[in-house]
């Protein structure tokens, strides 16, 4: 892993990193060993991709289960399935909250706290004893957790160089690819042996000692003395609640349903609400200026794009291989391992590559082999091709390792220190609320018809979202990574 020992500078007074927070006791005499061999950067790193192991590992494993858990509770799976959606609703709600919160009171707190209360809430979770009280533990366990997300990486970016942190951020995406994909490969046959909620009790040994590591090495970034904008928060909250409830309900629903067209109204007018107070608040939750500026609005963009057509893809590609094909379940896993191992690869090599040809470079190539993967997914779809098929989920798993690093990081360069926590939650969310808006597409194209037209035009229409990500990687600007501001 890359290391680096000096934080970056931002220019201009108003970005002028503050002097380090005073460390008393054993972890000063830890945390000044590991900087004077230059080796802190890379333990920082360490600790947040540990934290973000521990808390994402278990979805895959979940999703498979809903069939056991839904038959324990003698209930529908359509119920249980609020499992895996509300986290996701809610989680996206508080992201950007969680994010501005590290800002104002330090990254380290808001990272330890949610974590502390997201290992707590996984043990109750082992104990839970009726649908609804699963639902609610695992809502309350995703909501305290996405606090680790934005805070753990402004933690990263504190301690590397900008030009540095494309290769953190390779790390970064290959661990969230291979968490959920060893959780699936451990975990199943642990969840056979024992049950579901031996997944819970695993999350919450893997979190005490990733929560241990972290509370030793992590050092406090600087506070801002200012409010929170509480208008903000709650505007910027209903707008993201809308559109992702939308998002969620609306296959089932329908378009006129008035619960979806509800959501709609509530999303416009707290977006517009949003903007409205932003204009006029002393210290906003998220400065309207960012996006003016080229490598902050086109790197979201992008992001949230290759989000939806990667997750789309996702979702729809068993179907070809299970109706199409006609393959069981494991071996239908198997094949589907080749998308994620080869973004597990390609994640810290899209790392360096973004250090070498630079972050828009990068950007370029990964959502250009994202889009033509994507094509030769709906070809091979329509031509019941396998090779095909197996050639485009590799390119896939390519695509997304290239472009991702180099896309986290221009958001987070583009903006002063002060507000990389809301950088990286801004950044987060699109990417949620853009792999919601994937799944609901494709799927929607898809309509259930199990024929290769069908699903190729599925896929089809996540190439579309695959080139319109690669539209906005374009707009990058093409200029070597600098200082923050």
């Amino acid at each position: 892993m890359p290391t680096s020992s000096t934080p970056a500078a931002d220019p201009g007074p108003r970005d002028a990193p503050p002097p380090a927070l005073e460390i008393a006791g054993w972890r000063a005499r830890l945390i000044g060993d590991l900087e004077r061999r230059g080796r802190y950067p890379t333990w920082v790193l360490l600790a947040a991709l540990a934290g973000m192991f521990a808390t994402t590992f278990p979805i895959t494993i979940l999703t498979v289960s809903l069939g056991t858990i839904a038959q324990e509770f003698r209930t529908s799976e359509t119920t249980i399935a609020w499992v895996i959606s509300a986290p996701m609703l809610l989680s996206a709600v508080a992201l950007p909250l969680l994010g501005k919160l590290g800002d104002l009171h330090g990254h380290r707190r808001i990272f330890l706290l949610g974590f502390c209360g997201a290992t707590a809430v996984a043990v109750l979770t082992a104990f839970a004893w009726s649908p609804l009280s699963l639902i609610a533990l695992r809502t309350l366990a995703s909501v305290m957790g996405a606090a680790t997300q934005p805070t753990s990486m402004a933690l990263i970016f504190s301690v590397y160089e900008p030009e540095e942190r494309v290769k953190a951020m390779g790390w970064w995406s290959m661990t969230g690819a291979a968490a959920p994909a060893l959780g699936l490969i451990l975990g199943g046959p642990l969840v056979d042996w024992l049950g579901w909620r031996i997944v819970f009790v695993l999350q919450a040994v893997l979190s005490a000692l990733a929560l241990a590591l972290a509370a030793a090495v992590l050092r406090e970034t600087p506070k801002q003395r200012v409010r929170f904008d509480l208008l903000g928060g709650a505007s910027l909250a209903l707008a993201v609640a809308g559109f992702m409830f939308v998002l969620g309900r609306v296959r089932e629903l329908g378009l006129a349903s008035p619960w979806v067209l509800a959501g709609a109204l509530t999303s416009v007018l707290g977006t517009i609400g949003f903007v409205a107070i932003e204009r006029r608040a002393r210290e906003p939750l998220l400065p309207l200026e960012f996006f003016s500026r080229r490598n902050f609005t086109a790197p979201i963009l992008s992001n949230g794009f290759m989000a939806a057509a990667y997750m789309g893809a996702f979702v729809i590609a068993p179907f070809v291989l299970l109706r199409i094909f006609g393959f069981s379940i494991s071996v239908a896993a198997a094949i589907m391992l080749l998308r994620t191992l080869t973004l597990t690869v390609s994640s810290p090599a899209g790392g360096t590559l973004g250090t070498r040809i630079g972050e828009r470079g990068a950007a370029v190539v990964g959502s250009a082999v994202m889009t033509v993967s994507l094509c030769l997914m709906a070809w091979s779809v329509y031509d019941g091709t396998l090779f095909g098929v197996c050639v485009a989920l590799i390119l896939q798993g390519m695509g997304h390792g290239l472009a991702l690093p180099s896309l986290t990081s221009s958001i987070s360069n583009s903006v002063p220190r002060r507000d990389l926590g809301m950088a990286s939650a801004a950044s987060r969310l699109t990417s949620q609320a853009g792999a919601a808006m994937g799944i609901t597409l494709l799927t929607l194209v898809y309509g259930g018809s199990d024929t290769g037209e069908a699903l190729g035009q599925a896929f089809l229409a996540g190439a579309l979202l695959s080139a319109l990500s690669l539209a906005a990687a374009l707009g990058m600007r093409p200029e070597p990574i600098r200082g923050n501001g």
